[in-house]
This record gives C-alpha cells, sequence and structure tokens, in this order.
C-alpha cells in the first residue's frame, strides 16, 4: 500500500479492455458496454473508456444522470439510457445525443417532444417478455410499435433498436421469453419497422444461451471480470476481475485468551493471539452481513473477519503469524493470484458478487493501473 493510504480499490483498466476483447470473440456481436451505477463501482468514465478500447460500440447507463455524466467525462460514443422518472423530459438527453430505453406509449411521445430542427431523437423499444418490470406491453404493441413508425417518418425518432431482459431463472425460461421478443420483432416488422439492433441477452445468456446473442449484446458484470455463474468462476470464462479492494493494517495487538473483539463479542478468542485492526468498514461497502465470515489475505496467508464489521473497521484474528502495522490486506480481486474472489464475499454476505463490487462507497479511493 502507498505511503498514508487506509484503504483503496485498484482498477485494471486492462482487465477491462481485455474482458471486452474476450467476449466480442466468444459471442461474434457487437457489444453494448454496461457502465451503470458509476460502472459497478469502478468508476464509469474510466471503465467506459476501456470498454470502448476493447471493441464495445455502446455504452448502456440505466439513467439519463448517469449518461450525462458520461458526456461531461468526454465519452462521445452512443450511449442508451433505459430507466426514466415518471414525466421525465428528455431535452437535455436529447441534445446530448443520448439514446432513449422506451417502455411506454408516453415515453415515447416525451422523446418524439425533445427532437429539434433535424435532430431526430435515437430510441430502443423495450418489450415486456415476462421479466414483469419495465418494458411495452404486448397489448400495447401494435400501438406504440405504429405511433414509432409514424413518428420515424416524420424525422422525430429513429428507432435504433428493439430489446429486452432475460430472467436467467433457466435456460427454458429464458428460451420462452426469446421466443416472446421474437414475436414482439414480428409485430414491429408488420408495423413497418426495422431497426439495426435487437438485443436482450446480458453476460448471462451471451455466454450460455448462443441463440440469444442476435448479433448484440449488453456486457455488464462480465465487463468488469466477474461470473454471472454459481457454478463457474472468473477463470473459467476467461474473464479477469479488474477491482482489487486492499487496506493496509492500522494496529496490532497480542490479547489473552478469552478476550471479546468488536461489538458485541461474537467472537471471543480462543486462546493467546495477535489482533489486526483493518480500517475498511460498511461506511466503504464492506457488507455487515460477512462478519465473522468474510475472507482476507495478509502477507499471502487466508484469514477471516473475526467479530462484527463496524462502520470503520474490523479485526481479524492472526494467530501467532508476524503482522505489523502497515501491512498490506487484500479483501478481494483476482483469485488465480492467490486473494479471495469478491464471489466469496457475496457468499459470506448472502449475496451476490455484482452487489460486493457496486457497494464500494466514495470514501475508498479508486487507484487506476493497467497491469
Amino acid at each position: 500500500m502507498p505511503p498514508g493510504v487506509m484503504r483503496e480499490a485498484r482498477i485494471d483498466v486492462g482487465a477491462i479492455t481485455a474482458n471486452v476483447r474476450h467476449l466480442r470473440r466468444l459471442t461474434d456481436s457487437e457489444i453494448i458496454a454496461v457502465v451503470k451505477a458509476d460502472g459497478y463501482g469502478h468508476g464509469a468514465v474510466r471503465t467506459a473508456a476501456a470498454a470502448l478500447d476493447g471493441g464495445a460500440t455502446r455504452l448502456g447507463v440505466a439513467d439519463i444522470g448517469e449518461a450525462l455524466a458520461l458526456r461531461r467525462g468526454g465519452i462521445m460514443a452512443p450511449i442508451l439510457a433505459w430507466l426514466h422518472a415518471p414525466g421525465a423530459n428528455f431535452t437535455e438527453a436529447a441534445s446530448a445525443g443520448v439514446e432513449l430505453g422506451i417502455s411506454n406509449i408516453d415515453q415515447l411521445l416525451a422523446a418524439a417532444a425533445a427532437a429539434s430542427g433535424e435532430h431526430a431523437v435515437g430510441v430502443h423499444l423495450k418489450l415486456e417478455t415476462g421479466l414483469s418490470r419495465n418494458g411495452i406491453a404486448p397489448e400495447d404493441y401494435r400501438v406504440v410499435f405504429a405511433e414509432a413508425a409514424r413518428l420515424e417518418r416524420i424525422g422525430k425518432l429513429r428507432v435504433i433498436g428493439l430489446f429486452s431482459h432475460l430472467s436467467n431463472a433457466s435456460a427454458d425460461d429464458d428460451r420462452a421469453a426469446l421466443r416472446r421478443f421474437e414475436e414482439g420483432v414480428g409485430v414491429a416488422a408488420s408495423a413497418g419497422l426495422a431497426p439495426p439492433l435487437r438485443h436482450i441477452a446480458a453476460t448471462h445468456a451471451a455466454i450460455a444461451l448462443p441463440e440469444a446473442r442476435l448479433g448484440c449484446v449488453r456486457i455488464g458484470i462480465g465487463l468488469y471480470g466477474l461470473s454471472p455463474f454459481a457454478d463457474r468462476s472468473s477463470a473459467d470464462l476467461g474473464l479477469r476481475p479488474a477491482m482489487t479492494l486492499r487496506g493496509a493494517v492500522a494496529a496490532v495487538r497480542r490479547v489473552p485468551p478469552g478476550q471479546g473483539v468488536s461489538y458485541g463479542y461474537d467472537y471471543r478468542t480462543e486462546r493467546e493471539t495477535t489482533l489486526a485492526l483493518v480500517p475498511v468498514g460498511y461506511a466503504d461497502g464492506v457488507p455487515r452481513a460477512a462478519s465473522g465470515a468474510g475472507p482476507v489475505t495478509i502477507g499471502g496467508t487466508r484469514f477471516s473477519v473475526a467479530g462484527r464489521i463496524a462502520m470503520d473497521q474490523f479485526v481479524v484474528d492472526v494467530g501467532d503469524h508476524p503482522v505489523s502495522v502497515g501491512d498490506e490486506v487484500v479483501l478481494f480481486g483476482d483469485p488465480t493470484l492467490g486473494v479471495p474472489a469478491a464471489d466469496e464475499w457475496g457468499t459470506a454476505a448472502g449475496t451476490i458478487n455484482y452487489e460486493i463490487v457496486t457497494r464500494i462507497g466514495p470514501r475508498v479511493p479508486r487507484r487506476q493501473v493497467s497491469a
């Protein structure tokens, strides 16, 4: 760890670029790189630039604010934003060239109203295919598609894509959703819509369900080198985790048997031992639910959190292992390098690797590298 640094997330942008290149080869598809939620905690602008370097042609975000932040960060590639507040005004997004995901007739009309002069607003029409979230309902397909075709003819809109989301509940469920999507595509075609893009597969289906690729896939978790599968690791998929979360030992204390550790004394020492204090806590995004179980490495040796994770710190019982103030503590990173995986923290906290990296807070400095 650099002197004076208590905690940091090391972001390997080279890994992000390599992951995109690998998934492009694997899927033989256009890649929409999903950089919502500040690039799953990795930093949206740096992630977007690295993904574009790897061959992604578009970026995906949840909302317009995220898209505009990318524009302010100098990212000029096409960006799709698909989740909007009720009654949202799309004027600023349209003037910034942000493509809009459209889930109902009101959003379609608002997008058309944001068109100016000769500049049509780019839209992707989202179809509800069984996930029960947003998206144009099947009973509304004909009305919405007919209006979208009319607005495209008069130069208000450009329908760039048709898209949906899969549940990943099972291959059969995803194939059923894909069939419903193709039915919707047929209805759109009968209304005169022939957009260049169709996309329904995220990382999970892009890898496991080739028929869902459709020539364009949205890569989220795979971008960051993490696996969406419970039974297949990043290495199994040829991906490299981009984030390494680490801290520095802030204090070392030798204690007797029976010593309580952290709030509530959920953990008491069984013997004379050494305790190492790590200044990273749930305010930094380390899940409190992983108390007593979260894995770390110190000096290449693996340990677990002892007792409760506090807001700013947690304790590790290192036994008789030699530990000094300033020693590096790795919470997670690339497991092929002998450190815990984000997946292990997900298991310890009863959640998924997506949440582990995305929740790392702004108090943790990000240090960009390209290993």
